[in-house]
């Protein structure tokens, strides 16, 4: 389909980071593990540790969406459209975990790390499969964007989980001993 050609290199790119970094927030999580649970810890991983992996996954759908050959750009915005609602679902799901947590109090960084930047990029999906027919260049721009932004979102928010725990965690948690 000619309109898909050209961003091959760019899907290859942010799809297989996504399903790199997928594999080192596996491993991450195992490090993290170790470290004494506090109080209310599983909630906050639901709000604070799964989105990440779902970012990435939904990077890696629509890069894997996008190399597929497509005969018409409405299966693949379709596609894209529905990865926009189910992470425009999620996201209100994200928000409630963050909510009724007690293990962290988030901070501005967190809400937007964690619910605006990622609203953003799914309702750009949403909105990008609607235009698709019309617009169909502007809409590939808008999906490239969309996973650019769960993609550095994603990371960002590895590194902050990383960062978390690893310097204030394991500082409180030797402190305690």
């Amino acid at each position: 389909m000619p309109e898909l050609t050209g961003w091959e290199n760019f899907y290859v790119i942010v799809g297989s980071s996504a399903g790199a970094l997928i594999g080192l927030q596996f491993v991450l999580i195992s490090l993290i593990a170790q470290i004494p649970l506090v109080k209310d810890m599983e909630k906050a991983s639901g709000a604070f540790a799964t989105p990440t992996i779902v970012h990435f996954v939904s990077v890696l759908i629509l890069s894997a969406n996008i190399a597929a050959p497509w005969n018409a750009i409405a299966a693949a915005a379709t596609l894209w459209g529905f990865v926009g609602l189910i992470g425009l679902t999620y996201i209100v799901i994200v928000a409630r975990r963050m909510k009724l947590q007690t293990a962290y109090s988030p901070e501005f960084e967190d809400q937007l790390f964690h619910l605006v930047l990622p609203l953003v990029a799914y309702a750009a999906l949403v909105i990008s499969s609607l235009m698709a027919l019309s617009r169909t260049r502007g809409a590939l721009f808008g999906v490239a964007a969309a996973a650019l932004l769960l993609l550095l979102v994603g990371i960002h928010n590895a590194w902050d989980a990383a960062t978390y725990h690893v310097f204030l965690k394991t500082k409180e948690s030797t402190r305690d001993q």
